[in-house]
């Protein structure tokens, strides 16, 4: 009997014992459970951390390399525009000594050329350089392209100015009035025009020994006239022959060439 009941108090001290852990066990399933869930809460948030961290890297590097493309191209533009800056400054001196050349030449012109009639010879800045224009009344006689001894004077004069600029050119033009004239030695105010051009530039080689390389004889005839042809005082400012006195054409090209920017 006393065994029996022993056995029936182990029997339920068991189930006591194995419910209190069951109850146990259950409660411990469920804390594991929700650490699970906790855990792979927070890897879901380091990965997404993770790739949050990596999307704002990307994002860095490009922006450092536009910030690097940038940088550089605006560099570029400013050195560009330095040197355009520094082109329009040099040309800027360089056309203020060219103005500063021409009253130069003009006033050394005017002074040599001072005891002449003022009808007879103009000494000018038209188109940013000096023109000498000195009628065919003083330099031919009518019809004709032999240069008279009082224009060799003249002619002297001039080349004794324009020899202490070698860095300058001459250009002789011929010009004519309107009326027609053809005879056996002229054909036409084109052929009297150019032959009145080459007289001075042979007279101012031969007689006053200016380069030749420096002058360049061209004919105008008619067709660029200073006054109107309807009257003899138009005919006669028309009649004339121009020294053309400019910069040598390489140098002014040079001048002209704008700086090498950067692409």
């Amino acid at each position: 009997m006393k065994q029996t009941t022993l056995s029936a108090l182990l029997i339920i001290t068991l189930f006591t014992f194995s419910a209190c852990n069951k109850g146990k066990v259950e409660s411990l399933e469920r804390q594991v459970s929700e650490k699970d869930k906790q855990i792979q809460q927070l890897e879901d948030q380091v990965e997404h951390l993770q790739f949050t961290n990596s999307s704002l890297l990307d994002r860095m590097s490009d922006l450092s390399i536009v910030s690097k493309e940038g940088a550089t191209s605006i560099r570029e533009s400013l050195e560009n525009i330095n040197q355009q800056y520094q082109f329009i400054e040099d040309l800027t001196t360089k056309m203020q000594e060219k103005d500063s050349l021409n009253l130069a030449l003009v006033l050394n012109l005017k002074r040599s050329l001072s005891d002449l009639n003022d009808d007879d010879v103009k000494v000018e800045v038209r188109g940013g350089v000096v023109h000498v224009s000195i009628s065919d009344q003083l330099l031919f006689q009518s019809g004709s392209s032999r240069i008279t001894a009082e224009a060799n004077e003249v002619l002297g004069k001039v080349a004794m100015v324009v020899s202490d600029h070698s860095d300058l050119n001459l250009m002789v033009e011929g010009h004519t009035d309107n009326v027609p004239i053809s005879n056996s030695c002229i054909k036409d105010n084109w052929d009297l025009s150019v032959k009145r051009a080459t007289a001075v530039v042979r007279a101012l080689e031969e007689e006053h020994y200016v380069d030749p390389t420096r002058m360049i004889a061209a004919g105008r005839a008619d067709k660029l006239p200073k006054a109107d042809n309807d009257s003899e005082t138009g005919r006669s400012l028309n009649r004339r022959t121009e020294i053309v006195i400019m910069p040598r054409l390489d140098q002014f090209f040079q001048l002209l060439e704008p700086p090498v920017v950067a692409n």
